[in-house]
């Protein structure tokens, strides 16, 4: 890796774990983004695996006892690996183009939602059996065309009316759900081939701790009001880039 990519991905993934640190989210939104600049999309979405995986563990050892939101959240998560890996096996992989414009555009529509003083309805408790997995299965197909783990999962993971850092934890059970499907499927596809990208990727790990641990103080000082500001507007942000990186 020549020294002004190199320097890219570091200043990428500490970038992006500061902003995943602060609102649960945006690592890979930010890095597939940043990274697409200087490599291709099925490359950058090499190297987002392993400090992904870290960053989600992480993310979920945080908070309480993980296990209860583990089994609430199981049918799916399990559906979001089988969207991935389904969609993988019909060759659908990260890239360019509609996909990754279509996912900014609803991106920006859903943070623009967020901002308004309006709420998403709750989930009814009744409606969960059948919402979870319908909303796994589809952020599963999105991950595999996009590299992205946000939507539908996200919205769906906030209209479970959970609090903060219960959410933060949610958000990172689904991400690593998502991040390990990718894996095997770059892995089945031959992205990591050679082990340069393996190398790389774990690498990137450092510089996506560093700004998750620095993201996550400046949580601690933000009041609900304040981070769910800040949650959206990170959405608002990451849309926005997505859909200059997808007609670009």
């Amino acid at each position: 890796m020549d020294p002004i990519a190199l320097a890219t991905v570091i200043a990428t993934f500490l970038l992006a774990g500061l902003v995943k640190g602060v609102i649960g989210l945006g690592l890979p939104t930010i890095a597939m983004g940043l990274l697409g600049t200087v490599m291709l999309p099925a490359e950058a979405a090499a190297l987002l695996v392993l400090p992904s995986l870290v960053t989600n563990a992480w993310q979920v050892g945080e908070g309480p006892p993980v296990a209860p939101l583990l089994r609430r959240l199981a049918p799916m998560l399990l559906a979001a690996a089988l969207g991935t890996l389904g969609a993988a096996f019909f060759g659908v992989l990260p890239g360019k183009g509609s996909a990754t414009a279509g996912l900014g555009a609803a991106l920006l529509a859903y943070a623009a939602y967020g901002l308004l003083p309006w709420r998403l309805p709750l989930v009814p408790a009744g409606a969960e059996a059948w919402m979870g997995p319908l909303a796994g299965l589809v952020t599963g197909l999105v991950t595999a065309a996009t590299g992205v783990f946000v939507l539908p999962a996200v919205p769906y993971l906030q209209a479970l009316g959970l609090e903060r850092d219960r959410l933060v934890q949610a958000l990172g059970l689904s991400f690593t759900a998502s991040t390990l499907s990718l894996g095997l499927a770059l892995a089945w596809s031959g992205s990591f081939s050679g082990g340069g990208a393996l190398g790389g990727s774990a690498l990137a790990i450092v510089p996506a701790l560093a700004g998750l641990v620095a993201g996550g103080r400046l949580r601690g000082m933000v009041s609900p009001p304040v981070f769910r500001r800040c949650f959206f507007l990170g959405l608002l942000g990451l849309g926005a880039h997505l859909v200059w990186q997808g007609v670009g």
